[in-house]
């Protein structure tokens, strides 16, 4: 009886053992919710991870605004240049010449979409109207956007400068000769582009080191567009043809050097609007063009160096009339870009001459430009810079009511630019 009673007591505990394993820790009843919560907790987390953001959540907001005054010690208030900067000359003042908010972004591994309108242009004699400058979007052809197909209104391939965003250029406006070809350097069309990975690499590193690049358009482009410019209404039932052929090498010391040719061809229409009364001449007109470009980047010396020839409208003094003429002209352009202190001072000097018409000018007018432009562009903070540069301009320019209209002077332009 005793070893009963013993056999009893060594039994008795274990029911007690088992009305307290399900409040254990380690009780069976417990690791598996524990490792089913865990398992949820890491297949949320990891769906958060994977989790691909809505198309307006890879977009981004930027751009840059320039105000600017031109008239310090000028000599000549009828010296003008209506390509460059309305408010140069007689009645010119404070002036916002641009005013650009960009949305851009890929709203698909394949997709990429680029909407620029300037809030500052000048249309007639408003002020301050918004108008489209850019909206263009570029389908990828291959995984490493190698090849791209770009469709809308987007910069023409044609010159170095004409690309180069006015937010990176030294001289406050753009050079006559090559700008002549297209004014706002932008039309309708359908581009493709060819960009090794390499060279897109340096394309970009030449942007965002301050370096002055212009951008991505690819080692090869070519396509066709309208032929009116950005922003007008198509005149005729033919296209424009371009094609552009560039590389940004790197020499063996690190310098940046970039070689590059374009041209295009096609037929431009003068609008009866566009035309003074008893100027005679066609309707339409042969529009070509060829240029070469060499940019040396600025480290720190740089020069850049572009030139044209080619046939376009231009007004004759002589008989009156519009008649397809030759053309040509080109700038030359050094800089030197010191950084001290997390600071950035870059002086420059750009000389250019043009011979030839400018389409979209009142009667294709007539032009003959000698000008020197020498100045310093100051880039204390990222968000802001301030240029001052003093021009020394000689224009000849004559449409029916200007015939032998040629103007000398000075003046000293100052810009303050904003970037956001």
């Amino acid at each position: 009886m005793g070893a009963v009673a013993a056999a009893g007591a060594l039994a008795s505990p274990a029911p007690a053992r088992a009305q307290a394993a399900p409040g254990g820790a380690d009780s069976p009843a417990t690791r598996p919710d524990s490792a089913a919560s865990a398992r949820a907790d890491s297949a949320s987390r990891r769906a958060q991870s994977v989790r691909r953001p809505a198309w307006y959540e890879r977009l981004s907001l930027r751009g840059y605004a320039q105000v600017r005054y031109n008239r310090l010690l000028e000599t000549n208030p009828s010296l003008v240049c209506q390509q460059c900067d309305r408010s140069i000359g007689r009645n010119g003042a404070f002036s916002i010449r641009r005013a650009r908010l960009v949305v851009s972004g890929d709203v698909h591994e394949r997709v990429s979409v680029y909407i620029q309108p300037d809030l500052a242009t000048d249309v007639g004699s408003d002020k301050h109207v918004a108008q489209l400058r850019d909206a263009y979007f570029d389908v990828y052809l291959d995984q490493g956007r190698t090849y791209r197909v770009r469709f809308g209104q987007s910069k023409i391939p044609f010159g170095f400068e004409n690309l180069q965003s006015s937010s990176n250029r030294l001289p406050l406006d753009r050079a006559d000769p090559l700008n002549s070809a297209l004014p706002n350097e932008r039309d309708i069309g359908v581009l493709f582009y060819w960009s090794p990975g390499e060279a897109r690499r340096r394309f970009r590193v030449l942007t965002d080191s301050g370096l002055k690049g212009s951008g991505d358009y690819g080692v090869f482009g070519a396509g066709v567009f309208n032929g009116q410019t950005a922003n007008r209404n198509e005149q005729n039932n033919g296209l424009h043809a371009v094609a552009r052929l560039a590389y940004p090498f790197r020499l063996a010391n690190g310098q940046f050097v970039e070689l590059g040719a374009q041209g295009y061809h096609g037929r431009f229409v003068i609008p009866a609007a566009q035309r003074s009364p008893g100027v005679a001449g066609p309707a339409e007109f042969l529009d070509e063009r060829i240029a070469g470009s060499l940019v040396v980047y600025p480290q720190p010396f740089g020069l850049q160096a572009e030139w044209n020839v080619g046939r376009g409208p231009e007004f004759d003094p002589g008989s009156s009339s519009i008649r397809t003429r030759r053309l040509g002209g080109g700038y030359v352009q050094a800089m030197y870009r010191a950084r001290r202190a997390g600071q950035t001072v870059t002086p420059f000097l750009r000389a250019q001459r043009y011979d030839g018409g400018k389409k979209l000018e009142t009667d294709a007018r007539h032009y003959r430009v000698r000008e020197l432009e020498g100045g310093v562009e100051w880039l204390p903070v990222s968000a802001f810079e301030l240029t001052a540069s003093y021009v020394t301009s000689d224009r000849r320019f004559e449409d029916a009511a200007t015939i032998g209209n040629r103007e000398e002077g000075h003046f000293l332009r100052l810009q303050a630019q904003f970037n956001y």
